[in-house]
């Protein structure tokens, strides 16, 4: 007998939350924030916008479904199944954040402040999930993939970084399926989606003034990108952009001690030293987002 669904809805702690844990009470919150000219009104609007969605939320899942809720921060600890239906509520940036932890789960965005998230992985009203449980349409998003030679593993939906843990200057040899390898020190590599091409590695394209034609997120290619690369002697600048089509890979040779994070969380890291290897490259796994 199969188990029924199970809804598991991920959210983050809000700001006025994270606050009051940092200083110990409602009173001394409301001190620390009036210093700074801010209204605790404010940020009380904004955790009573994030609960009432998670009520709409949760009043709308069938009775006959199991339930779980899953806090950010708790995500790479949470054993997600097979039978998972996930609804992430909250920024973009969440489901960026509880996609790496997934294998082919649907999940569905939802925006609990229209006012303030731009919603382009959260375009759904609380008020619309008793439909969207029911909706097959979902959009296949591609995912970026790095793996170091010693067998480790990590997943992204925007981009990948691989640099010096500081943003100081890093130190490797980089192979690129356009170019011979090229000795560089650079403040780090970006490789990203067509999500993340409109984020960090958007930012990237624009500052240099890129000529390449960035992917989109459904696209199974990835766009890549050496920050700040400096020119010496003993290193290069030819080979600073590019795109990935599968199965190509971008691989970083370590010639200093190097991390590997994705969408932005440097909790989550792979670690290399001098001589181990990492490469990138368009992930098997895509993340299934309900339209």
């Amino acid at each position: 007998m199969s188990l029924p669904p199970r809804a598991v809805i991920v959210h983050r702690a809000t700001e006025l939350t994270e606050l009051v844990a940092r200083h110990g009470t409602r009173q001394q919150a409301g001190f620390f924030l009036a210093g700074r000219g801010r209204d605790l009104a404010e940020l009380d609007a904004r955790h009573q916008a994030q609960q009432d969605a998670l009520a709409t939320v949760s009043a709308a899942i069938p009775l006959d479904w199991r339930r779980a809720v899953a806090e950010r921060n708790d995500l790479d600890r949470f054993g997600f199944g097979p039978e998972d239906v996930v609804i992430a509520v909250g920024q973009d940036g969440l489901v960026a954040n509880v996609a790496k932890y997934l294998d082919g789960q649907p999940v569905i965005g939802i925006n609990p402040e229209p006012s303030r998230n731009p919603g382009v992985l959260v375009p759904h009203e609380p008020t619309a999930l008793a439909d969207l449980l029911r909706s097959s349409q979902v959009a296949e998003h591609t995912m970026v993939a790095a793996s170091t030679d010693d067998g480790q593993q990590l997943l992204a939906l925007n981009e990948v970084y691989v640099g010096h843990r500081t943003h100081q200057s890093a130190r490797y040899r980089l192979a690129s399926p356009d170019g011979l390898p090229e000795r560089q020190s650079s403040s780090g590599i970006l490789v990203g989606t067509g999500t993340g091409a409109t984020g960090w590695c958007r930012s990237a394209w624009q500052e240099r003034h890129s000529s390449l034609a960035l992917p989109t997120p459904t696209d199974p290619v990835l766009c890549w990108f050496v920050r700040e690369a400096w020119p010496s002697p003993a290193t290069g600048t030819d080979h600073t952009e590019g795109l990935l089509k599968a199965p190509d890979s971008l691989t970083i040779t370590a010639e200093s001690d190097l991390v590997v994070f994705g969408d932005g969380m440097e909790s989550d890291t792979l670690s290399i030293t001098w001589g181990q290897r990492v490469s990138v490259a368009v992930a098997s796994t895509k993340l299934h987002l309900v339209l």
